[in-house]
């Protein structure tokens, strides 16, 4: 299933595909095509260099997997059994060279999650995102230490059939994707102020 969008203006084809599927196949992803995902997020830009960004993940079946799922709100159980990979974003708090903390950390475990994501669409697979979940409770079944954060849920997969999901999480597979216009959000002069950039 595909769910394209239709931007004002011309944007690059894989940020037109792209989207958060609920329902996978579970089909298992390829060692070559993993490679690739992480090392598309190992070159993502960060403050400094410092690439604050480490990745706990998981294959369906494997005690990492469970783990994972387990650390999840029931929504997101409710789906994510149908993903072939879980993965657990942690970010690096402090700087290696100052040893100060790193106000952008967050940030930069964006970007590598972002980069990761659009490689993924590149080799035919979607990535989906998630907060729904217990960060405290992975920190200890993953013995992750002071000076880390983990700060989101992923899971990678080939694109399912939505009619495996319970008709609420249906219905949110086949909703038309919505954004706001760039005036909402891109602005000169002042914080809301029109802009005749764009």
């Amino acid at each position: 299933m595909e769910k394209r969008t239709n931007p004002f203006y011309q944007i690059h084809n894989l940020l037109k595909k792209r989207w958060s599927p609920r329902a996978f196949n579970g089909q298992k992803i390829e060692k070559e095509k993993l490679q690739r995902i992480f090392e598309a997020a190992r070159w993502s830009p960060s403050a400094s260099n410092e690439q604050p960004w480490y990745y706990i993940v998981g294959e369906k079946g494997d005690e990492t997997f469970t783990k994972i799922f387990d650390t999840l709100v029931e929504f997101n159980q409710l789906w994510v059994k149908t993903a072939p990979l879980a993965v657990i974003a942690i970010g690096r708090v402090q700087l290696l060279k100052s040893g100060k903390e790193n106000p952008w950390f967050r940030y930069d475990v964006g970007q590598s999650v972002a980069h990761m994501t659009f490689q993924a669409m590149s080799e035919g697979l979607y990535v989906h995102q998630m907060g729904g979940f217990d960060a405290e409770k992975a920190r200890l079944m993953f013995d992750i230490p002071e000076g880390y954060e983990v700060i989101s849920a992923v899971v990678i997969g080939y694109p399912g059939d939505y009619k495996v999901l319970h008709p609420n999480l249906q219905k949110l597979e086949l909703a038309e994707r919505e954004r706001k216009s760039t005036d909402a959000f891109v602005f000169s002069t002042t914080f809301g102020g029109k802009t005749e950039l764009i």
